[in-house]
C-alpha cells in the first residue's frame, strides 16, 4: 500500500510541475543522467530574464516545454533556473524544437533540431569561435610583451590584434549578407558588430527580407542603427 502511495504522490507531482498550457512552440527531449530537478524555459524581457515555463523531471530526463512565438527568438534552457550555470542558448520560433543533452555537460553540446535559424547560428559559431579563441591568445601575447617591456612587441602585437578584428568583422558582415531570410542575421550583427563601422550594420540592414525586416531582431537592429546615426547627427 507504502508502495501504491508513493507512487501516486510522485505521478501527481509530475502532473502539477509539469507543462500545463498550450504554446505554438514545443521545446522537449531529453536530459540523459537527470534523475530529479527542475527545467526553466526562459528568455530576456526588456533587460531581464522571465521564465515562460517550467517542468520538474523525474528518474528519466524526459521533459516537454512550451511558449507562444510571434517573431523567432533566443531562448534559455535552463537547470533550476540559473543561466549563470548549466543553461543552454537557443533560438526559438513556432513548431517543435527537441533539444537532448547530459546532465554531466549540460549546455557544452547540446543536440538541437527543429530550428532552421539555430542551423544558421550554429554554422556562424564554428568560424566564431575561432576569432574568440584568437582573441584570447592576443591577450596572453600582450600580456607577455607589457611584461617584458618590449615597446615594438607591444605595438606589433596592437598591429595585428587590429588586423583579427577587421577579420572577424568582414566575416561576419558577409555571413549575415549571405543570409538575408533568416532571424540570425539581425541577431548576429546586434550581438557581433555592436561596435563595428555604422556602414557595415547599415549594409546589413539593406539586405535584409521583408519578413526579417518585420521580425523582432529585424526592427531592433533598424531602429540601433537610426539611434546611432542620431547621436552622430548632433
Amino acid at each position: 500500500m507504502k508502495k501504491i502511495i508513493a507512487v501516486l504522490v510522485v505521478s501527481i507531482l509530475m502532473i502539477a510541475c509539469s507543462s500545463k498550457k498550450d504554446g505554438n512552440m514545443i521545446v522537449e527531449g531529453n536530459i540523459k543522467g537527470l534523475k530529479k530537478g527542475t527545467l526553466y524555459l526562459q528568455k530576456m524581457n526588456d533587460t531581464a530574464i522571465v521564465s515562460v515555463d517550467s517542468v520538474t523531471v523525474f528518474g528519466d530526463g524526459n521533459y516537454r516545454l512550451t511558449d507562444n512565438v510571434e517573431s523567432p527568438v533566443m531562448y534559455y534552457l535552463t537547470f533550476n533556473g540559473n543561466t549563470a550555470d548549466k543553461s543552454i542558448l537557443f533560438f526559438g520560433n513556432k513548431g517543435t524544437i527537441t533539444i537532448n543533452d547530459n546532465i554531466d555537460i549540460f549546455g557544452f553540446n547540446p543536440e538541437i533540431t527543429g530550428s532552421e535559424n539555430q542551423l544558421v547560428l550554429n554554422n556562424f559559431m564554428k568560424i566564431n569561435n575561432q576569432f574568440k579563441n584568437q582573441r584570447l591568445e592576443f591577450i596572453k601575447k600582450e600580456f607577455d610583451a607589457v611584461k617584458s617591456k618590449d615597446e615594438d612587441l607591444i605595438e606589433q602585437v596592437k598591429t595585428d590584434f587590429n588586423r583579427m578584428i577587421r577579420r572577424k568583422y568582414l566575416y561576419t558582415t558577409n555571413f549575415a549578407l549571405n543570409n538575408p531570410n533568416s532571424e540570425a542575421a539581425p541577431y548576429i550583427a546586434l550581438t557581433e558588430l555592436y561596435d563595428a563601422n555604422i556602414k557595415l550594420l547599415d549594409t546589413i540592414n539593406n539586405s535584409l527580407s521583408i519578413d526579417v525586416k518585420k521580425s523582432i531582431y529585424g526592427k531592433r537592429l533598424d531602429k540601433y542603427i537610426s539611434e546611432i546615426k542620431a547621436r552622430e547627427n548632433n
